[in-house]
Parts: C-alpha cells; structure tokens; sequence
C-alpha cells in the first residue's frame, strides 16, 4: 500500500495569516483562539497545527507579513519615485496609512512584539532597521550635512511622533489627523512639506 503524503497548502497558511490578523484586531491577541481561526478560515484547529505549531507562531507569522509588505513597498517607491523629496513624502504618507488606517494592527505589533521569542524578536528588529534604513538613505540626499547617526536620530524622531496618536485616545477625525501628522514629520525630519495651491472661490463674473 503506498501511503499518501500530505503536503502544505501555501494558499491556506496565507489564508490563515489573513484570518489571524483579522481577528486579532477585532478581539486582541488574547482573545484569539486556534479555534476561532479554524472557524474563520474554514478548518478545524488541529488543521492549523500543520502549518503553524502553536498559536505565538501565527502572530511572528502575521508581524512578518506586516512589515514584509512595508519593504515591499517601500522598495516600490524608490524604483517609482526618484526625486528624494517625492519618494521621502511617499514613505511618511504610507507609514501614517499604516498608523492611522490599521491603528488596533499596529498597537497589537507594539504591545506584543517585544514578548515574541528572542530569535523571533531580533529577525524583526532587522527587518525594521533594513526598513528605516531606507529613511535615512533618503533624508541624507537631501539633508547632506546631516551624519549617518544624526539622520537616524531624525527619522527615529520622525516616525515616534507619527506613531505617538497609538498610544492616545483620538478625537481627531482621520483626515485631519493624517495632516496634522505629516506636518509634524515633514517638521520633525527638517524637509518642507510641498503644499498644493489652494482652490479659492471664483469670484463674480468669473467662469470657475
């Protein structure tokens, strides 16, 4: 009798990931069972297991997916944009995206990230680096009198003050916030924000 081998679906462990970075979000990590994943994606728990051994697996799998996508697309924006100051003004938009549009995702990353397994933790805190190293590349193109170490300082200040709304309950409708937040990065990293012509009014006997 030949035995059958079972080999892993990649579509379902994607599908997984996605169902666990779902749920986590509306319920907290704590309140995420093998059980409701399962059920989300349409498996038993048990079926999880042979994709992930254990539930601490699933989350370093959905954080690295996480910022997996922002290097990816950070990547993106340097092959697309090759004037400094568009491709630095594209990395602060999509990092205020990520705050202000997946907020309950990135307070999840910061509240839990630093429990993670050593290995699991260190991997991360490379991807990050590799990610705000990009930063600095940009900002010393066009701040050349800035040293390496001055330009991580500015862009660690940079992205602490777009995060800063994380930790702060907000009464600020997420338009306006997303302004006010590259005002103050574009602030912060000492590059003028490019502001686009106000609409004014047309006046009588004009044609708007």
């Amino acid at each position: 009798m030949v035995q059958e081998v079972r080999t892993r679906d990649p579509e379902r462990r994607s599908r997984i990931i996605e169902a666990v970075a779902d749920l986590i979000v509306d319920h907290g990590y704590q309140g995420v069972s093998m059980a409701d994943v399962g059920q989300r994606v349409g498996i038993s728990a048990a079926a999880i297991y042979r994709h992930f051994p254990s539930k601490g697996a699933l989350l370093v799998a959905v954080f690295d997916r996480a910022i997996d996508q922002l290097l990816e697309e950070e990547r993106r924006t340097r092959q697309r944009l090759a004037d400094p100051g568009d491709a630095l003004a594209a990395l602060v938009a999509r990092q205020i995206d990520f705050v202000v549009d997946d907020r309950e995702f990135a307070r999840i990353y910061h509240g839990e990230a630093d429990q993670l397994p050593e290995e699991d933790r260190l991997r991360l805190r490379r991807k990050q680096r590799a990610y705000l190293h990009e930063w600095e590349t940009v900002l010393l193109e066009l701040r050349p009198a800035l040293t390496p170490a001055e330009a991580r300082t500015v862009v660690h200040s940079a992205i602490g003050a777009i995060q800063a709304p994380l930790f702060h309950r907000l009464e600020t409708s997420p338009d306006r916030l997303k302004r006010l937040l590259t005002e103050m990065a574009h602030a912060v990293l000492g590059v003028p924000l490019e502001v686009p012509p106000a609409k004014h009014a047309p006046q009588d006997g004009q044609i708007s």
